[in-house]
């Protein structure tokens, strides 16, 4: 028996009331603010309750340009959302195309409809048959789809059509005002991040202004290179080391927050000519995790060192600010400056240590008045100035060689300065012999090779007879073949009768009597039997050694020898010969006595 049809008109408009009483309801909740992934699940969730399918699915164009699952509610495989098919096949497909609702009874059979067999294999596990897409679109373009579904074959009524379009259409605009709230959020993070970095810079301004001019405050009261470090360190944290030109550190600070980290050396010396290359702050970070930034000093063209700043791990701590790396450059320039202002003050002071030193040389014996209250102004005790030494270096000249014992004197109170082409040092002394072998190592240590130190006692304030001693002592050390030691005259008394001026009579009177009619003969006829003999008994008596050593032929050199013989007027090979060879010895050695210090091949004794 048929239904009456009354019954059925009311049963529907009732249906549609609710409907519209429930898509009202849905659109009003939608207008909610929230995250784009909430209003998804929200317009699923909403869809699947108003239709009254067995599940529904939302899917969005990606930035891939596919059509991608992005939430579902009713569904039961979990991998249903791993779906994504290109933008122009399947249902999806034919939805984005035409801008409006498209449905099929039977996914799988249909053949009007290209298939994705992925989304396929995805559909057969969820159980998908019957499917009704409507488009969602925001400002004219189809940006996604909406989708009901039902496990059995059905047709899709033209209200259900016209009720999940209707609802689409709402959901639309809540997805655009997610995406709108999203964006806005991004943006309101990104001014936040950058409000923190400008506020941030503004802190690194401030105290960078404030360190610099605390740096200037330093330079103003005349403070020293240690005080600029220990600012640094303070105000930067870590560790900061003044290098000079050698890399060798002159000065460090820690700071009092900062446990102390050193770079290795080699990481160091890199660093250094890296910084001297470009003439930029560079910055590294070694493998035990110290990082390291290094900015050279630089004085015009003058290369005067560097500022290394070492801390902790960057990991632990960030990246260095710029600021704070143009801290450490502008630092270099106050470093520069107080280098210098030391540099000059040092070498005034050397200029008058080695001005009152040759006054006291020129004017010895004794010392004048003035002398004296030249040396008190100093703060010098010139009385006690007993003990001269003489430097002499194969590697550093006089004048190089007399900057470090500058450093000495200052040490020890005593004076230092070239004189007579000589490095010189007058200073009080205890024992000689120890003091002349501490100046020795440490000036071994500072020069880096091999120096000759000599010492002699001043008597009665006679500077210049103990300087003359003592040169003249280097200079037979040398020529005996010594180039590393020292020691003062008395371990030399064997060769006084050479260096001391004293005994130069007795000297010239036994070289006369040795070998002075072979000077005679060399000076009358311009030959050198002296040195054809000297030779000879330098090469143990081997005439073929001897004759290749002066580059003559053997029979040259027996003519020779028998001309010595001739001229000395005995059997030379045979009587008073260590006599002979003492005394060409000793002519060798006053003649560098006299002159200088010959080279290191000169013939030893």
């Amino acid at each position: 028996m048929a239904g009456d049809p009354g019954e059925a008109e009311s049963y529907s408009l009732v249906r549609r009331q609710r409907e519209l009483a429930s898509l009202y309801a849905t659109a009003k909740s939608l207008t909610a603010l929230g995250t784009l992934d909430e209003v998804l699940q929200s317009i699923v969730h909403h869809a699947h309750d108003l239709i009254g399918t067995d599940f529904t699915y939302l899917s969005l164009v990606g930035a891939d340009g596919r059509l991608s699952a992005r939430a579902s509610e009713g569904t039961i495989s979990a991998s249903f959302l791993a779906a994504a098919i290109p933008p122009d096949v399947g249902l999806g497909g034919k939805v984005l195309a035409s801008r409006s609702p498209y449905w099929v009874r039977d996914y799988a059979a249909c053949t009007l409809i290209d298939h994705d067999p992925d989304f396929d294999r995805l559909g057969a596990a969820e159980g998908l048959v019957a499917l009704l897409g409507v488009p969602l679109v925001i400002r004219g373009e189809a940006v996604g789809a909406l989708f009901a579904a039902d496990r059995s074959e059905r047709s899709f009524q033209a209200d259900e059509i016209a009720l999940l379009t209707a609802f689409a259409d709402h959901a639309a605009v809540a997805l655009d005002n997610a995406r709108l709230y999203e964006a806005s959020r991004t943006a309101l993070r990104e001014l936040q991040v950058a409000y923190r970095k400008i506020e941030r810079h503004m802190g690194v301004m401030e105290r960078a202004q404030a360190i610099h001019e605390a740096l200037t405050g330093v330079v103003l009261g005349g403070g020293s290179p240690g005080e600029v470090a220990e600012l640094l360190a303070d105000q930067l944290g870590g560790s900061v080391t003044l290098l000079d030109r050698t890399g060798a550190a002159v000065v460090r600070r820690d700071s009092a927050s900062s446990p102390r980290r050193t770079a290795p050396e080699t990481d160091l010396a890199d660093a250094m000519g890296n910084a001297r290359r470009t003439g930029r702050c560079t910055t590294s970070v070694d493998t035990t995790g110290v990082a390291l930034s290094v900015a050279s000093i630089q004085a015009g063209d003058t290369y005067l060192g560097a500022l290394a700043w070492s801390r902790e791990p960057v990991a632990d701590h960030g990246a260095p600010d710029d600021m704070d790396l143009r801290t450490l450059e502008r630092a270099t320039h106050i470093m520069g400056l107080l280098i210098l202002k030391e540099r000059a003050v040092a070498e005034a002071s050397e200029r008058l240590s080695g001005e009152l030193l040759t006054e006291l040389m020129v004017g010895s014996p004794g010392i004048s008045a003035a002398q004296r209250a030249r040396a008190r102004a100093r703060n010098l005790d010139p009385d006690s100035l007993d003990l001269v030494l003489v430097a002499d270096s194969l590697i550093l000249s006089p004048t190089e060689l007399s900057r470090h014992l500058h450093d000495i004197a200052r040490d020890c109170s005593g004076l230092a300065g070239e004189h007579l082409g000589r490095a010189t040092l007058i200073q009080h002394s205890v024992d000689d012999d120890q003091t002349v072998e501490q100046v020795h190592r440490r000036l071994s240590r500072t020069v880096g090779g091999p120096v000759v130190v000599v010492g002699e006692r001043a008597l009665n304030h006679d500077w210049a007879r103990a300087f003359s001693l003592a040169s003249r002592c280097g200079a037979v050390v040398r020529a005996i073949g010594h180039d590393d030691l020292g020691a003062t005259t008395g371990r030399y008394a064997l060769y006084a009768m050479v260096f001391d001026t004293e005994r130069v009579h007795e000297l010239g009177r036994f070289i006369s009597d040795s070998i002075g009619a072979l000077l005679d003969h060399d000076r009358r006829r311009g030959t050198d039997l002296v040195g054809t003999l000297s030779a000879y008994y330098v090469h143990h008596t081997n005439v073929a050694a001897t004759a290749r050593a002066l580059h003559v032929h053997v029979n040259t050199l027996l003519k020779r020898l028998d001309r010595a013989g001739d001229v000395l007027g005995l059997d030379w090979r045979h009587e008073n010969e260590l006599e002979l060879r003492l005394g060409l010895q000793l002519h060798q050695l006053s003649a560098a006595a006299t002159v200088g210090p010959p080279p290191l091949s000169s013939t030893s004794l």
